[in-house]
């Protein structure tokens, strides 16, 4: 899917002064984007980082929840090994995982979607209390991916966004992520 913003997309979102003003000298020097010329996702990536093509998700012309939702996913997906080599028999944060992307997927209701999450909440806390900082990121990343498969497309993509730390935290750095956003956005 190609996903694309624009220069005033990205002012209305409040993006990054630094990031924004990057941007825009960048593609000023390759081909005078103007304020309103969609920018691709990918060349946000290209040209700035990880973190800052995940921000813009906020800001796309085009309807991005289910690809927010499952990247979500993903990125969570990466940090269970870390939760499984502490609580190899507990499913929660996986279930969690699963469930949003049914629910990216329209194969679940809000309802079982938000059942799902607060067990990985559950489990989130559960290895907060038992002071595995690791588990915990693993959990909690479960818990922001199904999170943001329960909200609209821009807390979705906020989520995205956030379950992206938490997997990076654990897991997945910043070439796994790089490579899990490509892999949505050329398709």
């Amino acid at each position: 899917m190609i996903l694309t913003t624009t220069f005033n997309l990205l002012r209305k979102a409040d993006a990054c002064k630094e990031s924004y003003t990057k941007l825009r000298k960048a593609l000023k020097a390759l081909k005078g984007v103007k304020d309103t010329e969609p920018i691709n996702l990918i060349t946000i990536l290209d040209v700035l980082n990880i973190e800052d093509a995940l921000w813009a998700l906020r800001a796309t012309e085009q309807n991005c929840d289910k690809v927010a939702r499952l990247m979500a996913s993903d990125f969570a997906q990466e940090a269970l090994p870390t939760w499984k080599k502490y609580y190899p028999n507990d499913n929660r944060p996986a279930d969690a995982i699963q469930a949003a992307r049914d629910f990216a997927n329209g194969l679940i209701t809000k309802e079982q979607l938000n059942i799902a999450r607060a067990a990985a909440d559950a489990a989130a806390d559960a290895a907060y209390d038992a002071a595995y900082a690791a588990a915990y990121s693993a959990a909690y990343s479960a818990y922001s991916a199904a999170y943001s498969a329960y909200y609209a497309a821009f807390k979705a993509a906020a989520c995205a966004s956030y379950a992206a730390y938490d997997a990076a935290y654990d897991a997945a750095g910043k070439e796994k992520r790089e490579q899990i956003f490509r892999s949505y956005l050329q398709q």
